[in-house]
C-alpha cells in the first residue's frame, strides 16, 4: 500500500528526487523575511505601515505594524463567531466577512456563501461591526480609493457602494454585474470569486473563474463595468491560476498557480501552489516569484502588494492544508527580488 501511495505521489508531482526535502522556512532568500508566526489573508494599509490579517479561518482579526512587528487585536472588543476575510476600506474602516453562527461540529458551513455575510468595523474599534445585509462567497473586492466593493454570490458578481447614514455604514446602489453564464468558453458556468479593482481604472474589476476537470482549472479575468467586456488574462490551458493582489501600476497581478506542476492531475488534498507575477497585457506571460513548492509538502499563497509597489505580503502553508489556511505572514522585498530573480 505504501509503495502504491509513493507511485501515486510520483505521478502527481513528477520526479521528487529532484526536489528539495527542506522546509522553505529553513532557507529563506535574503529578500524574504517572516513577519508573524501565525495568520493568513494579509491586506496592506494604504500607507504601507500595517498589515491586516486573520488569525485563522473563523478566527479573530489582527493588525501588525511592519516596522516593529507589534500585533494589535482588532476584534477582541466584541463577541463574534469568527471571520474569514478582513480588508481595509478606502476610509480606513474594515470590511469583514463572516457568519453569524458557527458550529464546530460542522465548521465549513460557516464559510459557505449562504451563511457568510459582509460587515463594516469602524477603525476607532469602539463598537461591534455593522451588518451590510448581503451574503458573500469567499473574498470581496475593495476599491483603494472609493467606497466601492464587489462580491460573488452563487454564480453572480455584484457591485455596491458603502455609505454612512447618521454614522452607520450601509450598502446602497448595489446591483448584479454579470453571471458566470455570461463568460466566454471555457469558463462559462464556472464558479466565481472577486479579487481587485484596477487601481488605475476603477471600471475594471478583476476576478477568477474556476471549474473544469476536478474543479482545478482557473482563469484570471477582468470585467469592464462601462464597456461590459471580459478579458481572459490566463489562457492557462488546464492549469490553476487564481487572481490575487494587483500591482499599483495596474500592469501586473499576483496569481496563485500550479504551472510548475504541469503533470498535476487532481488530488485536491495535494493542490500545489506558488506565487507568480502575471502581465495584464493579454499575453499570459508569468514570472514565478516564490519557490516554496520546490518541496511538494509546502505552498505559498495569498499574495498582496503594498500601495507603493515595494513589498509583497504573503503566507505559507503545508500543501495539504485547506485552501486559505496560513501558518504565518511573510514579506518579500520586490526590489531585491527583481535584482536576484535570475540567480537562484
Amino acid at each position: 500500500m505504501k509503495k502504491l501511495f509513493a507511485l501515486l505521489l510520483l505521478f502527481c508531482f513528477g520526479n521528487l528526487s529532484a526536489q528539495s526535502d527542506r522546509s522553505p522556512m529553513e532557507d529563506l532568500p535574503d529578500y524574504i523575511s517572516q513577519l508573524t508566526q501565525f495568520g493568513q489573508r494579509a491586506d496592506w494599509s494604504h500607507d504601507g505601515e500595517r498589515i491586516l490579517f486573520i488569525e485563522k479561518t473563523f478566527g479573530d482579526v489582527f493588525e501588525v505594524e511592519v516596522a516593529t512587528g507589534k500585533i494589535i487585536p482588532m476584534t477582541h472588543h466584541f463577541f463574534h463567531e469568527g471571520f474569514v476575510r478582513a480588508l481595509y476600506l478606502a476610509n480606513g474602516d474594515i470590511l469583514l466577512s463572516g457568519a453569524k453562527n458557527f458550529n464546530s461540529e460542522d465548521p465549513w458551513k460557516s464559510r459557505d456563501a449562504r451563511n457568510t455575510e459582509l460587515w463594516v468595523l469602524k477603525k476607532d474599534l469602539k463598537s461591534a461591526p455593522f451588518a451590510l445585509g448581503v451574503h458573500c462567497k469567499e473574498g470581496p473586492a475593495v476599491s483603494r480609493s472609493k467606497m466601492n466593493i464587489a462580491w460573488a454570490l452563487g454564480t453572480t458578481i455584484y457591485q455596491g457602494e458603502i455609505d454612512y447614514e447618521n454614522g452607520k455604514p450601509k450598502l446602497k446602489n448595489w446591483k448584479p454585474l454579470f453571471t458566470s453564464g455570461d463568460l466566454p468558453s471555457p469558463a462559462k458556468g464556472w464558479d466565481l470569486e472577486t479579487q481587485n479593482f484596477n487601481p488605475k481604472n476603477e471600471k475594471e474589476l478583476f476576478f477568477y473563474a474556476f471549474g473544469g476537470q476536478f474543479g482545478f482549472q482557473a482563469e484570471v479575468f477582468s470585467y469592464n463595468t462601462e464597456e461590459k467586456k471580459f478579458v481572459n488574462f490566463s489562457k492557462s490551458k488546464g492549469t490553476y491560476d487564481e487572481a490575487e493582489g494587483i500591482f499599483p501600476d495596474g500592469l501586473s497581478m499576483l496569481i496563485e498557480s500550479n504551472r510548475h506542476r504541469v503533470n498535476y492531475k487532481g488530488m485536491k488534498e495535494f493542490l500545489t501552489l506558488d506565487l507568480y507575477k502575471m502581465k495584464l497585457d493579454e499575453t499570459g506571460d508569468v514570472e514565478r516569484i516564490t519557490f516554496f513548492n520546490d518541496n511538494p509538502e509546502y505552498k505559498a499563497s495569498n499574495g498582496v502588494v503594498s500601495d507603493d509597489g515595494r513589498y509583497m505580503a504573503f503566507q505559507y502553508a503545508h500543501a495539504e492544508d485547506p485552501a486559505g489556511k496560513g501558518r504565518g505572514i511573510l514579506l518579500l522585498d520586490l526590489q531585491k527580488w527583481e535584482k536576484k530573480k535570475g540567480k537562484r
